[in-house]
């Protein structure tokens, strides 16, 4: 049926076509642009380039789902997802997620969960949720990460997230490392979360609950920010932490923690503050010839420290 636009105002037009999620017809399109009116014709370049990005969507989602359909068309039923998060903060657990979809599953959106807003996270993890055959959430805690370091309990994170998945996965894709402890097919992508999409979902779905559950520890320990920052290494954590210490929640095995308290030496400190104050390039290199004469005196942590410091100190010179 053809629709007469000429009986739509233009507020009419733009509430019934705006508001509406299918595609609009190309016939109505090329009807729009040929409208008089200019607000017509205006809502028809929208709609366009609404079509548009859906299209440039749809072909990045089809592209990050390519291993998975390789997989499922080789007969591999159940393709688990799976990733990480918080390997970098200075406190709270480290979080891992597990995904399996069945594979019809398309969600437009999905993405590395960095690159998302908190709010489009928190969205489209819910979508995932209802559209998956089976989510599984794995833990390290601060104990275990102080225990272990972060690399491997960030695989026994991963571990117990598979393990708890209410299927049993027939392959698994990851970021970048692999869980020994399997014997389950597996392939790990170098920046996995960016390039494929079950990966990218398990990421959403590891951020967003461990973004609860830290702001469920502000509640426990409101002076240190943690419903804001997560945990992470911002100014306004390091100075919670030089005035209150580290809260149980903190990993006391991380060097950084033991320098915000003062667990250095007299002499770090010391060139750490003027090697701050540097602001040239004659300074530097006279910073450089003085610390290469002390670096002996300082424990290998707060030569590394040093160092890292005045690299970025040249890169910004």
């Amino acid at each position: 049926m053809v629709l007469d636009l000429s009986r739509f105002s233009v507020a009419e037009i733009r509430e019934r076509f705006l508001s509406q999620e299918d595609p609009v017809p190309a016939h109505l399109l090329a009807e729009m642009q040929r409208d008089p009116r200019g607000g017509v014709r205006k809502i028809c370049q929208y709609l366009k380039k609404r079509r548009e990005g859906e299209k440039r969507e749809q072909l990045r989602i089809e592209s990050m789902l390519n291993f998975e359909r390789l997989l499922w068309n080789s007969g591999v039923r159940y393709v688990a997802g799976v990733d990480e998060v918080g390997v970098g903060p200075l406190a709270g657990p480290l979080v891992a997620a597990a995904v399996v979809f069945s594979p019809q599953t398309f969600i437009p959106g999905i993405n590395d969960s960095k690159r998302l807003a908190p709010k489009i996270r928190e969205q489209l993890a819910q979508i995932i949720r209802t559209k998956a055959l089976g989510v599984g959430i794995g833990l390290a805690k601060v104990t275990e990460i102080d225990q272990r370091n972060v690399y491997h309990a960030g695989i026994l994170a991963m571990r117990r997230a598979v393990e708890g998945l209410p299927v049993s996965p027939t392959h698994l894709l990851l970021d970048a490392k692999q869980i020994p402890e399997f014997s389950i097919p597996q392939t790990a992508f170098i920046k996995g979360d960016s390039l494929n999409f079950s990966i990218a979902a398990a990421s959403i779905i590891a951020k967003t609950y461990r973004d609860q559950l830290m702001r469920e520890l502000d509640l426990r320990y409101p002076q240190y920010g943690f419903a804001q920052h997560k945990g992470y290494s911002t100014p306004e954590h390091q100075k919670a932490i030089q005035k209150h210490g580290p809260s149980a929640v903190h990993r006391r095995s991380f060097k950084f923690i033991e320098e915000l308290c003062g667990g250095y030496s007299i002499l770090f400190y010391a060139l750490r503050d003027k090697l701050m104050r540097l602001s040239s390039v004659q300074a530097t290199k006279e910073f450089e010839k003085e610390f290469n004469a002390v670096r002996s005196k300082l424990s290998p942590p707060e030569q590394r420290k040093i160092k890292l410091l005045l690299a970025r100190r040249w890169a910004n010179l």
